[in-house]
């Protein structure tokens, strides 16, 4: 029997065709593997982190801006969490779902990414590491922007490698110009980024037979971003004068070790992704070698970035610490697009990495943990017994918005330098200085003075045993302040001035970042506190 020829645009039709099935299929599949094993702890309870999240974004909208000028960060996030909120409410279900799409979007994204850089192997692995990796199921369930920015950092860096080293056309320059501008409206480390990005482009530049045409291309994408970042700019320049983190400390040579095990789940995980990874990028760069070939130069591309990147940010943070391993988000974006090539390259051996990998990740209790403090037990214990007009005290004064949130209304709060006006922030704004010159023998009489006998004081002192983490500038500072403040209130308790009702919880189960003990107090006499310890 005679066969009849298929067009080749038929032929093309129905390859086209079967790849959407493939890529919705598993799409599909991915993204609900994705959901089951990122809302293990969904509705875990906040930690002072995410209180301050849920409190910056609880301002009217154009008030967000202002209110950071005080904390330190850029506004897109909170910004976005508080348009959430209003649809979907401040829970910690409903709040948690917000950098869980995030997360989420990346799997589409990767596999977009991958597969129109380098094929549809590449954007299958792409897809499925975004779908457990470690990272984005921690911060998946986490009121914090590191989600959104990994996925900002994977969109830039696919549009980079689009636009400046396969020469796409100038739809991708514009794609990685708007996506770096959401990178520095969303965390300081995107200025890193597009540092790290910029050092790439000059290396492409260098290598380049159109130089005149990458650099108009490359100059009009930093420079929109560039020009899109200018109303933030003073605001940024006043954070970066005023609002450090003195809770951090200055990294050490250890930081590839944090790296492995912060990015990737451990050291099983990282060893797999080095070894046969490194091994597929190698194979892949001796197939080019002497070439000047688009995969060559991408696989350079994407070790500049995130090494650049760190680099940055590891120099300056031994003169203004910064640096912390949830950050790394900014990074992780190129390393998982490269991690897809490299798997690709490696074939067979790459699949069966990616495989044990995905098993590896798939238990999401090494990386997630519903019970980050216990705050929320405390309000719920303590909370019941206070009324308007109490006042909450807050022994560390970062904790002040996660009390806020677990507290009922109506309530007056303090930290170790005094009233807070707006317990939904953090003033950081030369905390240092200010909170030094805050003794708690001045401080704490005036709180308590203000109060009328039968009025109840909660004071919230956080748990210090871990004193390792509890060494830097600020964190010392609040375990001695907790500490005096604490002496002082028993002392009053002991000469009649209070009396202790409570003290929460009850039972504590041992939180994974950060643990309070709430003691209750009522005022029982209206004689000045005056006798100190």
């Amino acid at each position: 029997m005679a066969t009849v020829a298929v067009p080749r645009s038929e032929r093309k039709l129905d390859l086209r065709a079967s790849d959407a099935l493939i890529a919705a299929v598993t799409l599909i599949v991915l993204t609900a593997l994705s959901v089951y094993v990122r809302t293990r702890a969904i509705s875990g309870s906040f930690w002072m982190d995410e209180g301050l999240s849920v409190g910056i974004a609880s301002h009217d909208l154009f008030d967000i801006p202002g209110v950071l000028r005080e904390d330190g960060s850029p506004p897109l996030y909170y910004m976005g969490l508080h348009l959430w909120m209003d649809l979907f409410g401040r829970t910690e279900t409903a709040v948690h779902w917000w950098s869980l799409l995030a997360s989420l979007l990346t799997i589409p994204a990767a596999m977009w990414a991958g597969w129109s850089l380098w094929g549809k192997r590449a954007g299958l692995i792409g897809a499925a590491l975004c779908s457990l990796s470690p990272f984005l199921t921690s911060y998946g369930e986490e009121a914090r922007m590191y989600a959104l920015m990994t996925l900002w950092a994977l969109l830039a860096t696919a549009f980079f490698l689009h636009a400046f080293v396969y020469r796409r056309g100038r739809g991708h320059v514009v794609g990685f110009a708007i996506f770096q501008t959401l990178m520095l409206y969303t965390h300081g480390w995107g200025i890193f980024y597009g540092l790290a990005s910029f050092a790439a482009l000059i290396v492409l530049w260098w290598r380049s037979e159109e130089r005149r045409t990458l650099a108009i291309e490359g100059l009009a994408a930093y420079g929109a971003a560039a020009i899109l970042f200018l109303p933030w700019l003073p605001t940024l320049l006043f954070q970066a004068g005023h609002t450090a983190a003195p809770w951090g400390r200055a990294p050490r040579f250890g930081a590839p070790i944090q790296i492995s095990r912060d990015l990737f789940g451990g050291d099983r995980a990282s060893i797999i992704l080095l070894l046969i990874g490194g091994f597929g990028v190698a194979t892949a760069l001796q197939a080019h070698k002497g070439k000047r070939d688009g995969e060559r130069l991408a696989i350079w591309v994407l070790l500049l970035i995130p090494l650049v990147t760190l680099a940055i940010a590891w120099t300056l943070s031994q003169f203004n610490p910064a640096w912390a391993s949830r950050y790394f988000a900014v990074a992780l974006g190129p390393m998982l697009l490269l991690s897809a090539l490299g798997l690709m390259r490696a074939r067979t051996l790459g699949l069966v990495a990616l495989a044990v990998l995905m098993l590896f990740w798939v238990n999401p209790q090494p990386f997630v943990d519903g019970y980050k403090s216990d705050v929320r037990d405390i309000g719920a214990e303590a909370g019941s017994l206070l009324r308007d007009d109490d006042l909450v005290i807050v022994g560390q004064p970062e904790q002040v918005p996660v009390a806020w949130y677990y507290m009922p209304g109506g309530l007056r709060y303090a930290d170790t330098a005094g009233p807070v006006d707006d317990p939904r922030h953090m003033d950081w704004v030369d905390a240092m200085d200010k909170y030094e010159a805050a003794q708690p023998r001045d401080v704490l009489p005036r709180l308590i003075d203000s109060l009328q006998p039968g009025q109840k004081v909660l004071f919230m002192r956080p748990l210090t045993e871990g004193v390792e983490n509890w060494s830097a500038p600020w964190t010392q500072l609040a375990r001695r302040r907790s500490a005096q403040f604490g002496a002082i209130l028993a002392q009053a308790a002991r000469d009649g001035v209070l009396r202790e009702l409570a003290v929460a919880p009850k039972f504590y189960r041992g939180a994974s970042t950060v643990g309070n003990v709430g003691i209750l107090y009522e005022k029982v006499s209206d004689r000045p506190l005056t006798q100190l310890p």
